[in-house]
């Protein structure tokens, strides 16, 4: 039934502009502009492979209020299927808020719902009818981590390819339960950060090099110096495209669609690598990591203009 499946968060961003670069305590501090978006990870990563014509079905647990309510019309007016998207009477939906400076953004994040996604919330057929599953901000899926192995391996069994990208670790632990997972996976994509965090290197280089040792296909986002891959012995670096950017918040999701997306239509190593370049920078070319591409006309107008398929 689909091309990707997602189980994962769902929640709002609210993001804060023009704020000084190291606020005060006890201060009331002003932003000179705000944005009320689609947030988390695995949502935007659903949204915007929906936006770029991918099918798109989508498992997570929300409260049963307005920021909720708010969350799952965004996400299902982008085509994604929204219909086993659990809602808690009793539950509050999370919300990040992002604290966006001149060069740097800090953000904090209420998880609410976020913990409550649990292995029997997720129907197995439902995400096994699907070509691939994306799974997104393995730290912070905490009522499915212990499980993710078990999961990965049932439907690599039935012919799925797997993607993941860690996200960031707030517990900044980055324990090593993620190298059993790593062996199920088809395609992994972290920053240069998690990747350095994760296995232990201090350069994006050795990184690439232990990564590729444990997944077919090694992604490394590296933002305004674009992104490196590898698989096997083939390495591929692609720069990132020059845009006027607004802010950077899911560009790296984002990047995640625009690299399965081009995966699933049989793309090579590089045309991935491109895709999730020009899809990354596609989204900071407005607020948050979904805005972008809810506008259908300028999105078809920048992919076509920065051949985002080669």
């Amino acid at each position: 039934m689909f091309d990707v499946t997602i189980a994962g968060e769902l929640n709002l961003d609210l993001i804060l502009y023009g704020l000084p670069q190291a606020p005060q305590p006890e201060r009331e501090l002003l932003a000179n502009h705000m944005a009320l978006t689609l947030g988390s990870s695995s949502a935007i990563v659903a949204h915007n492979l929906a936006a770029l014509g991918s099918r798109v079905g989508f498992i997570s647990c929300i409260g049963a209020d307005p920021l909720g309510d708010i969350a799952l019309q965004r996400l299902a007016a982008s085509g994604v299927q929204v219909d086993q998207v659990l809602r808690k009477a009793s539950a509050q939906t999370g919300l990040s808020v992002i604290l966006q400076h001149e060069n740097t953004r800090s953000i904090l994040t209420y998880p609410g719902t976020i913990f409550d996604l649990k292995p029997e919330d997720i129907s197995f057929d439902y995400i096994s009818d699907s070509r691939h599953f994306h799974f997104s901000s393995f730290y912070l899926q905490r009522g499915l981590r212990s499980h993710v192995v078990n999961m990965f391996r049932d439907l690599k069994q039935k012919g799925l390819t797997i993607s993941l990208d860690p996200n960031d670790d707030p517990e900044d632990e980055w324990a090593d339960d993620i190298e059993e997972v790593l062996r199920y996976v088809d395609i992994f994509l972290p920053n240069a950060r998690e990747a350095n965090k994760i296995t232990l290197t201090a350069d994006v280089d050795g990184a690439v090099s232990r990564l590729a040792s444990m997944v077919p296909i090694a992604v490394v986002k590296l933002g305004t110096q674009g992104a490196v891959a590898q698989r096997g012995r083939e390495r591929v670096t692609s720069p990132a495209l020059t845009v006027v950017a607004v802010d950077a918040v899911g560009a790296g999701d984002s990047f995640d669609a625009g690299f399965v997306h081009q995966f699933l239509a049989g793309g090579d190593l590089r045309s991935c690598l491109h895709s999730g370049n020009v899809a990354g920078a596609l989204s900071t070319t407005r607020a948050g990591g979904t805005e972008a591409f809810r506008d259908a006309p300028y999105r078809n107008q920048f992919l076509e203009h920065h051949r985002w398929v080669i």
